[in-house]
């Protein structure tokens, strides 16, 4: 299909860096820029790619307190060695842990993965372009007063706010990262112009410990928080049922005006953080779902952002090339080699050798819930679970 892209890019955004113990590493992301570099992805007339100023206050106060925002400019002075510790001030926000540890002018670098996120939705709300992108966010797990699980401000709720402010009245927000996208469903929580669709690991077995199908929106919004828990071992056939399962049915239903995604990649199977077992393959299929569905709603309109990923060099590239790829409407062959160039330097940053091939050998097909329902299956008692919460709310028959 023909398609237009804006990518919000530049390489400031690496400077989003816990530092090198962390497992957020900032180089996965520039490398995914080189990696769709190197394939041709960013050379179309179809895309166009420029760097974003950062989020301004205001703008991150859209969704985060203003007593929070300054804690954050305050840990990024003290990383940098100015002003007295005040350890309870950090902690209260959820600063200085081992998952937010602090570093040097972290207000800065947060507010520039937000401002990216706000261009790429700027750009598509404009009508200059279809589907804007902003690899680098996804930061879904920041609260409104703290942060939480590697994310400081929420750009997918800055941005989504952001929308609703120009008029917008219907917004779908899909997050098939592995974590359940608990900081955008608590910025939405009852707000009926929002629907927030999280399809992640069971979180009786990873953080944050929430998104559980029950967890169904506020009392104006009852049916708009919906959760599709998946157990661990979910592998790609399952977890791609899951999807079509829910997803497709609840926008359709919803009629969004434009479709927010986060396209967290640590869904894969050797992710060290996480217990799905997808592939590169089952993620590329997914992006194009989303893709789809875009068109088939909301006129192609398409906010789409990164997330989590921890294979730095194995996973997040080639996912993320594929992800913009399909934005860009030129989806890049499963089996074309990645360049000798890029797994050289890839190698090089990381220490170990780069993927040969943009596939897993995977085929990405599955079969559909409607035909082959097993009540006994583990997946589909989890897919049931959430169509049996919040179908009915929606007008929709839960059973297949």
């Amino acid at each position: 299909m023909t398609c237009t892209l804006h990518v919000s890019w530049d390489d400031r955004l690496v400077a989003y860096n816990f530092g090198p113990q962390h497992p957020l590493a900032p180089i996965r992301v520039k490398l995914t820029m080189e990696l769709a570099d190197a394939l041709g992805v960013l050379a179309g007339d179809q895309v166009t790619m420029a760097a974003a100023g950062p989020a301004s206050e205001a703008e991150l106060e859209l969704v985060h307190d203003p007593e929070y925002v300054e804690t954050v400019r305050y840990a990024g002075e003290l990383a940098g060695g100015q002003g007295e510790v005040d350890a309870m001030r950090l902690l209260r926000h959820g600063l200085g842990t081992a998952d937010d540890p602090v570093f040097p002018r972290m207000h800065e670098a947060s507010a520039l993965v937000a401002g990216a996120t706000l261009a790429a939705a700027r750009a598509v709300a404009s009508g200059s372009v279809q589907h804007g992108a902003s690899i680098a966010g996804g930061l879904h797990h920041a609260m409104r007063s703290a942060a939480s699980g590697f994310c400081i401000y929420n750009d997918p709720a800055i941005a989504i706010t952001w929308l609703l402010g120009q008029g917008l009245e219907r917004i779908a927000y899909v997050d098939i990262d592995v974590h359940h996208g608990d900081g955008v469903q608590a910025a939405f929580w009852n707000d009926p112009r929002v629907l927030t669709i999280s399809l992640h690991e069971d979180p009786a077995t990873l953080f944050p410990g929430t998104g559980r199908p029950a967890e169904t929106g506020g009392p104006d919004a009852d049916g708009l928080a919906v959760n599709v828990a998946l157990p661990a071992g979910t592998r790609d056939a399952g977890w791609l049922r899951a999807f079509d399962a829910v997803v497709p049915q609840l926008v359709r239903e919803f009629r969004p005006q434009i479709l927010v995604s986060q396209h967290g990649c640590d869904t894969h199977w050797s992710d060290p953080l996480a217990n799905l077992s997808v592939t590169v393959d089952g993620q590329r299929t997914a992006h194009a779902a989303v893709h789809r569905l875009a068109h088939e709603v909301c006129d192609g309109r398409w906010l789409l952002t990164g997330g989590g990923g921890y294979q730095i060099a194995q996973v997040v590239p080639r996912s993320w090339t594929h992800l913009l790829a399909e934005a860009a409407g030129a989806p890049v062959d499963p089996a074309t080699p990645t360049p000798r160039a890029w797994r050289e330097s890839a190698a090089r940053a990381v220490g170990e050798e780069a993927p040969e091939l943009m596939t897993e050998g995977a085929d990405g097909r599955f079969s559909s819930f409607e035909t082959g329902y097993d009540p006994a299956e583990p997946v589909d008692q989890a897919i049931m679970a959430t169509r049996t919460a919040v179908f009915p709310l929606h007008g929709l028959m839960p059973t297949p």
